[in-house]
């Protein structure tokens, strides 16, 4: 018996790896107590997604209804499967901005000492597994505000010639700036998966996520740029968008494009690895762009109030450098671009998200 273990499994990219490794014949033992209701309310629950996810995979998923920070808990879940733990993925996390500042303890518990509970027991019961972590490009803080931008008509865009013109990639610096809590906590988690890389030998990758999408998006307005906006559209919410004249630009992935990824990964791991891991030039939209295809896909307009002041640490402009994965996996190949992701969110969710 093989077995994937994921924490987070009923959320977007959790539920996604629990049925792409299925798919390759892994037993998977997923780890979820949706404390994203907590953090959300009922718009990002993920007891639909483990519903969902428990009938399609039958007796090929075990659920626990485990708290990452439970270290006893996680503890008999590894000890149950020890060395047959063939891969372990780690996307639970508390992954809001501004959610983060309301209760910082709970934050750095989740995102922080969770992920250091998910390390030390892949070290004492499967350390020949490959760790996949789920960060973000936020542990580069505000630094890439400071980038040389131009205001075009409907986004912002880098100088032509820049190093970055192709994506911001992993050089980027991480200090001197400001991160939010919720960047402090993914920081202190991704150092430490890295070091258990480095100091352990255990074989570790920090995927540093942009925008990660698909239709298995709990969308709610604190996280799930594409998949709320979408849903906003279609519901005849009203979006609140907040600075940068709506012409921020994001890059997308999407969830399939990333499991790919790390599927790649996993059959060729290395040790200590930093990715960043999004659209790239690929698939990249400003707020402004999105609401015009989402428009097209729907025909509806979207309800838009606009505050004037950026959310603190919000990034002005990124677009990710895929290149060093790239140089690593050079089969892997993206196949979402920015329509594609819009237009699958929408028929996915065409029977639920209907005007209120």
């Amino acid at each position: 018996m093989s077995v994937a273990l994921v924490t987070g499994s009923a959320g977007l990219i959790g539920s996604e790896a629990a049925r792409h490794f299925a798919a390759l014949g892994l037993d998977i033992a997923g780890i979820d107590n949706d404390l994203r209701r907590y953090f959300f309310g009922d718009d990002g629950s993920t007891e639909w997604s483990l519903r969902r996810l428990t009938a399609d995979l039958g007796e090929g998923y075990t659920h626990f209804d485990t708290d990452v920070r439970d270290r006893d808990g996680l503890s008999q879940i590894f000890k149950k499967y020890g060395r047959d733990i063939a891969v372990v993925i780690h996307t639970a996390a508390q992954p809001s901005h501004d959610w983060a500042a309301k209760e910082p303890y709970t934050d750095f518990d989740v995102n922080a000492v969770g992920a250091l509970n998910v390390l030390e027991n892949t070290r004492l019961h499967c350390p020949e597994a490959p760790f996949i972590f789920c960060s973000t490009n936020k542990v580069y803080g505000d630094r890439p505000n400071s980038l040389p931008l131009e205001e075009l008509e409907t986004r912002y865009e880098i100088e032509a010639g820049h190093p970055y013109e192709q994506g911001i990639t992993e050089d980027m610096s991480i200090d001197g700036c400001l991160h939010s809590i919720f960047g402090v906590s993914k920081v202190a988690a991704d150092v430490m998966v890295q070091e258990y890389g480095r100091y352990f030998g255990l074989r570790t990758a920090c995927f540093r996520g942009g925008t990660l999408t698909g239709p298995a998006h709990s969308a709610a307005e604190l996280h799930g740029f594409l998949a709320y906006l979408m849903r906003c559209v279609m519901e005849g919410r009203t979006y609140n968008l907040y600075g940068y004249k709506g012409k921020m630009v994001r890059d997308a992935i999407h969830s399939h494009d990333v499991l790919t990824a790390f599927e790649a990964y996993f059959r060729q791991p290395r040790s200590a690895e930093v990715y960043n891991l999004g659209g790239g030039r690929f698939a990249n939209v400003s707020h402004i762009e999105a609401f015009r295809i989402a428009g097209e896909i729907t025909g509806r307009e979207a309800v838009v109030n606009y505050v004037d002041q950026a959310r603190v640490g919000d990034h002005q402009w990124w677009i990710s450098s895929m290149a060093k994965f790239q140089s690593h996996y050079p089969e892997w190949q993206q196949e979402y671009d920015v329509p594609t992701i819009l237009r699958e969110i929408y028929e996915a969710n065409a029977d639920s998200w209907v005007p209120r």
